[in-house]
């Protein structure tokens, strides 16, 4: 089953320590090449890209399944991993923070290494900076990208794994990409986690009129756009009638009609010199696509949100508000995609569940680590078939 999605997990601190980090990296190295004989490095990377797959390969090298850390900590042993194991045909590249931005400089040495042809250097590096551009800018959801890995074959074949935190909910979202057909109109087939009341929604099908009307906008002279701008704000702060309905959230400022929520002001909106250098830069490029629209350096959240508000309140093409988690539960605390036992988000199939611990402990047997690995996890493995068993 091929699954994008966006996952919550808590803020945790910390370090793993040093004998948890030799184990994790012994079982990492040890079950990556098991599963690049049998079914290919192509795969391997397809199923990093799940989250579900990304969530159990997690916990099966020991880390906990509700940290944020299992995001950080299991790509940096991948990384450490896969550079120094080149014969598995995959490599990670970036990391959290300073190391996220290092991708485009690792990306020419991925290339070389994995023998992949200078054509893929430009398509990586594109793909890596406008999905940045969209899990920050375009959905604009109160999380703050702090981590950005790439992972590819020997093959060409990609997936991106980013995580966001918002420090206010003590609270982090992890974003998976594979090889997306579209950028936009809902790219992500799932997304599980917790669901906020607002948030600026721009990737999804029913702000395409935003988009166009954003882009439209966006080749428009810098000087109309201030003047719209400031119109817009002019009519939220003059506008009584209007002003009866507003209402304070923690994400914005929204206005009632009906029964739906609009957006007016995504966070404060200030025009500053470098929006209008922005704007300028924009207005000169004159961008034929989203795509274009995005790459261009120095546009960002507070760009995209005042051309938004223009499309809104000017334009009368409001974006979709609506946070794009498609699931009420966080799926990741069934690790292993079996269910849960108060039914939720199905009723666990105990064969199935027998089945896939039965792989896992059949992976470990045979896989190339010391007998102090294989019993740690085997431990574990046999905790989670006695949990079952005694539930079931």
């Amino acid at each position: 089953m091929m699954l994008e999605g966006i996952s919550e997990l808590p803020l945790h601190e910390g370090h793993v320590p040093p004998w948890l980090a030799r184990i994790m990296k012994n079982l990492a190295k040890a079950i990556l090449e098991i599963t690049v004989m049998e079914f290919g490095p192509d795969k391997v990377v397809e199923r990093l890209s799940n989250p579900l797959w990304f969530q159990a390969f997690n916990n099966i090298i020991g880390m906990d399944w509700d940290s944020s850390g299992s995001t950080t900590v299991t790509i940096g042993i991948l990384k450490e991993v896969t550079w120094s194991n080149s014969e598995l045909g995959i490599l990670v590249l970036g990391g959290k923070g300073k190391n996220a931005r290092k991708v485009p400089e690792e990306i020419p040495r991925a290339v070389e290494v994995l023998d992949l042809g200078t054509q893929y250097e430009e398509l990586l590096e594109r793909a890596s900076r406008l999905i940045a551009k969209i899990d920050s800018a375009m959905l604009q959801d109160g999380y703050s990208l702090y981590h950005h890995s790439l992972i590819v074959s020997e093959n060409g074949v990609w997936s991106i794994i980013q995580q966001g935190m918002n420090i206010d909910a003590k609270m982090a979202r992890r974003y998976h990409w594979y090889m997306p057909k579209r950028l936009f109109d809902n790219p992500h087939s799932a997304v599980s986690g917790i669901k906020h009341e607002l948030v600026l929604n721009l990737v999804s099908d029913k702000s395409r009129k935003t988009r166009s009307t954003i882009l439209d906008l966006a080749r428009e002279t810098p000087n109309k756009i201030h003047r719209l701008i400031n119109e817009a704000l002019r009519r939220i702060r003059g506008d009584k009638t209007i002003l009866e309905y507003i209402t304070p959230t923690k994400t914005g400022v929204i206005r009632h009609i009906g029964e739906e929520n609009k957006i007016i002001l995504y966070k404060p909106l200030k025009i500053t010199r470098r929006l209008l250098e922005n704007l300028k830069k924009i207005y000169e490029i004159q961008p034929n696509n989203y795509e274009e629209f995005l790459l261009i350096r120095g546009i960002g959240p507070r760009t995209i949100r005042a051309l938004t508000l223009v499309s809104d309140l000017i334009y009368n093409e409001p974006p979709d508000t609506r946070d794009p988690v498609n699931s009420p539960y966080d799926p990741f605390k069934y690790a292993y995609a079996i269910g849960g036992k108060d039914g939720v988000p199905y009723p666990v199939n105990r064969k199935e569940a027998e089945e896939v611990i039965s792989i896992l402990e059949n992976i470990v047997s045979e896989a190339k680590i010391g007998e102090k690995e294989k019993l740690f996890v085997l431990r574990n493995l046999s905790r989670i078939r006695i949990r079952y068993r005694i539930a079931y």
